[in-house]
């Protein structure tokens, strides 16, 4: 069988999260640079993912539908019965509020094919068999942690039981939420891309591990009192970090200038606590990097 060169292979998740509001996509292929091809998303809207011989106004066009109001099953009725070539496309829809629905066409080569459930809709072509997306959509509904987690979960275990026929290339995670992007001034809350990599899924979840760490907002639970020996221990790890402050075991200027130093040229803003305190995972940072 021979493959299309431009033909977008790959298996990928659409995710919403009634709880956060937060919804998009999680997609790995066997294609360069899948990101820029395949996610489609928008806060308070839904997020769409176009595949197999894609047709990238699938995305535009499909959000603009689902912002009309229709159904993500009447949205690619609609963009189907329009199009000449739907018997190559694939497409999964889900819409804000956790509808969802999922398209392969008749002449996708397989193994193709998707499965749909509650806040999500698993799909995927030329795959090794239909284990992925199984392996994708029960991933999905049992793992605990916000979406971006759970569908990275998911994109994982896909490939686990098999992923993409062709191998392994490229990853992206793109997650909106309503003023969720840097400042808060639009609704791109996460989007990652690992273009080009022998490993991408694991080099993507590795990224949003960092990710989280410099961009997610401080947990109150996480906002520890800077008292006692953590002092002095704060103190040392400036120093070994490169910011000079005396250890001395005070709650001093010196100090609290260092440490704010550290904050922002380390690029810690979302996590920059008042003089006092310190967030757990930031302090975890400096220990291990230290």
């Amino acid at each position: 069988m021979r493959i299309p060169r431009k033909l977008v292979a790959t298996f990928s998740i659409c995710g919403y999260d009634p709880a956060t509001g937060e919804i998009g996509v999680a997609v790995q292929s066997k294609f360069l640079s899948v990101g820029s091809v395949v996610p489609w998303v928008k806060a308070g809207v839904g997020a769409i993912a176009t595949q197999s011989w894609a047709n990238t106004s699938y995305g535009s066009e499909g959000l603009k539908l689902l912002e009309q109001g229709l159904s993500p099953q009447a949205v690619i009725d609609k963009l189907t019965a329009a199009d000449e070539g739907r018997n190559l496309r694939q497409v999964g829809i889900v819409a804000q509020g956790g509808q969802a629905a999922s398209f392969t066409g008749s002449e996708c080569y397989p193994w193709a094919g998707g499965i749909c459930g509650e806040n999500f809709a698993c799909q995927g072509n030329i795959l090794v068999s239909q284990e992925t997306v199984q392996a994708m959509a029960s991933t999905f509904e049992q793992a605990e942690g916000d979406l971006a987690v759970r569908m990275l979960a998911a994109l994982d275990a896909g490939q686990q039981a098999g992923g993409d026929s062709r191998g392994k290339q490229s990853a992206a995670l793109y997650v909106a939420k309503d003023k969720g992007g840097y400042g808060g001034y639009n609704d791109r809350y996460i989007d990652l891309r690992v273009d080009d990599h022998p490993e991408p899924i694991k080099e993507l979840i590795r990224i949003h591990s960092l990710y989280r760490l410099y961009f997610y907002k401080t947990k109150p639970e996480d906002i520890l009192a800077i008292e006692g020996p953590l002092v002095t221990e704060i103190q040392e790890l400036l120093t070994k970090w490169g910011y000079t402050t005396p250890i001395n075991g005070s709650l001093d200027d010196p100090f609290n200038q260092a440490l704010q130093a550290f904050y922002l040229t380390e690029n810690f803003d979302e996590r920059i606590c008042e003089n006092g305190f310190i967030d757990r995972e930031v302090l975890e940072f400096m220990r291990q990097r230290a």
